[in-house]
């Protein structure tokens, strides 16, 4: 990663008392947004890009949905890069919304394992 890339990432966001996310979901999704991006998947302009797009479809937002619209961005670039079939996504959409729905309240959510699979990825844009 050059320089100026580097200096262009987000600073986690912070507190006194340490990072904040209002959900663990939106850490993860974040986290995996920088994985994904270290990795090569996509430029932080392309992210750019495709966060700014999804944040212009829902003006009404009052910044309560941000992550939301995060998720939305980083699944277009999975599928737009043929990281994963939307297909798979929607799939694993479900089990997690049935892992969640079948777990007690205040337990972690725990997901069956996936058997690791290599998606080609289409290289970021220099």
């Amino acid at each position: 990663m050059s320089a100026p890339d580097v200096l262009a990432l987000p600073r986690l966001p912070r507190d006194a008392g340490g990072p904040v996310f209002a959900e663990p979901w939106q850490a993860q999704a974040f986290a995996l947004t920088l994985k994904l991006h270290e990795g090569g998947a996509f430029t932080w302009t392309e992210w750019a890009e495709a966060l700014s797009a999804e944040l212009a479809r829902d003006p009404a937002d009052d910044g309560s949905r941000y992550y939301e619209h995060w998720v939305a961005a980083l699944e277009g670039l999975v599928a737009g890069r043929a990281m994963a079939a939307p297909e798979e996504m929607a799939t694993r959409k479900a089990e997690w919304a049935d892992a969640y729905r079948r777990t007690p309240h205040g337990q972690p959510v725990e997901l069956q394992e996936i058997s690791p699979r290599t998606f080609p990825v289409t290289p970021a844009k220099a």
